[in-house]
């Protein structure tokens, strides 16, 4: 067991593909230049950069583990799920995603409006241009564009002040329910893993309740150690994915640089008490 928590596994990622800024060569190139030894990508609800990804991590010999995040509406809230060792060309799979993705463009138009009602003109145009995939337009690319407007000066700053719920920018969409993205991720032979639970903003009964479904419905891991995970939440959810019999994850949610709080293969180890997801892969 020592020796698979001592691989660098970054196990959550994301290219132009979805709302990256590099695209997924270049993300494998900064994975492997940090030392990255078992890498996915996990583009948002989207696997149409998979075999990109693939062929560039094993010309650089990284272990390839094919990867995507679907997005979930539950509890009135969004939660995304990591699929992990998926067949990117599982048609169950392909097809749940496509119906995901299809509320995108009409959800950015409103964003869009809803910007110029306060006086932000030209935003849906603006988050275009950072656009690299028109199917997964995304309030990622808004929060780019209003950056580089000089509104604010973090893509966080965006979100507290625009575009997160409450704000005037925001505009909500329902994604696919959680039993749905647990059973695409199945069907294309994959390890369902909650992803950053750190950030989701329930209650500890809704909590609680999110990780029994999760589980009954055959939920795999737990992503113990992520980008947006304090040293305390490492400890919290090393006891969550214990008392639910989970594997642990470990991913830095990547979206490019300067724009999250840790770099690709910087993450600390797993706690010493989790099993890795990749134990034994």
């Amino acid at each position: 067991m020592q020796n698979s928590h001592a691989i660098n596994a970054d196990l959550h990622c994301h290219s132009t593909v979805s709302d990256g800024m590099l695209s997924p060569e270049d993300v494998a190139a900064r994975a492997h230049a940090g030392g990255v030894a078992f890498w996915a990508l996990t583009d948002h609800d989207e696997v149409k950069g998979q075999a990109r990804a693939r062929a560039a991590a094993e010309a650089l010999g990284m272990r390839y583990v094919p990867g995507v995040e679907i997005s979930v509406t539950w509890a009135g809230q969004t939660v995304h799920i990591v699929g992990l060792q998926i067949d990117p060309g599982n048609q169950v799979l392909v097809n749940g995603l496509a119906a995901t993705r299809s509320g995108r463009a009409a959800r950015a138009q409103d964003i869009g409006e809803a910007l110029a009602a306060i006086g932000i003109g030209g935003a849906y145009e603006g988050a275009l241009r950072h656009v690299g995939n028109p199917d997964l337009i995304s309030r990622t690319h808004f929060a780019r564009w209003l950056v580089e407007q000089g509104r604010c000066k973090t893509i966080g700053e965006v979100f507290d002040d625009y575009l997160g719920e409450g704000c005037p920018g925001y505009v909500g969409h329902r994604w696919a329910k959680l039993a749905d993205a647990v059973g695409w991720i199945q069907a294309a032979g994959g390890i369902p893993v909650m992803a950053h639970p750190g950030r989701y903003h329930y209650t500890q009964l809704q909590h609680d309740a999110l990780f029994d479904e999760f589980k009954q419905l055959g939920g795999a891991a737990v992503e113990v150690v992520t980008g947006s995970h304090t040293p305390e939440q490492y400890r919290q959810y090393a006891n969550v994915a214990h008392h639910y019999g989970l594997l642990g994850s470990r991913g830095s949610d990547f979206h490019g640089p300067g724009e999250g709080r840790i770099e690709l293969g910087s993450l600390p180890p797993l706690p010493s008490s989790v099993t890795p997801v990749w134990h034994d892969w």
